[in-house]
């Protein structure tokens, strides 16, 4: 029995790899993406700090020069806020691209499996017909003795 043989094996070995790599700039880009959002989280999570210092020192005895280090703090932390939305922004068109290559990559790799499969069930019929034709002439050869 003949071995199948796909000829177009290295392209679709190729098509893989630029899988494994459009996957791996993905979870790159993902993980870019979840870092940006932790770090406007921190941010977040900063002025809400001064501005409990802000009550507290608003409870307490007042306090100009901590009250205006807190009230400059918050500006500076909104400022850095807005600045990290803009990364937020630019990992996640960055992510988008990737997603799209992937999904690219992952079409290409498919459609190359595809045409394995439809060369294999044409290689099995080929020899399904092969078998055939050898049983045929079996039984003809030995039909012509019999004569």
């Amino acid at each position: 029995m003949a071995k199948f043989q796909y000829r177009m094996q290295n392209i679709l070995e190729i098509k893989e790899k630029l899988e494994t790599q459009a996957k791996t700039d993905f979870a790159t880009a993902s993980h870019k993406l979840r870092t940006e959002e932790e770090k406007l989280e921190e941010i977040y999570n900063d002025i809400d700090k001064y501005k409990e210092s802000i009550r507290q020192i608003n409870s307490s005895r007042l306090d100009l020069l901590q009250l205006k280090a807190c009230n400059n703090a918050i500006k500076i932390k909104r400022f850095d806020a807005k600045n990290q939305k803009t990364n937020i922004k630019l990992a996640q068109k960055d992510l988008d691209i990737a997603r799209v290559k992937l999904n690219k990559v992952m079409a290409e790799r498919k459609t190359h499996e595809i045409l394995k499969e439809k060369a294999f069930d044409e290689f099995k019929k080929e020899q399904e017909n092969n078998e055939h034709k050898e049983v045929d002439e079996l039984i003809s050869f030995q039909y012509s003795k019999l004569d």
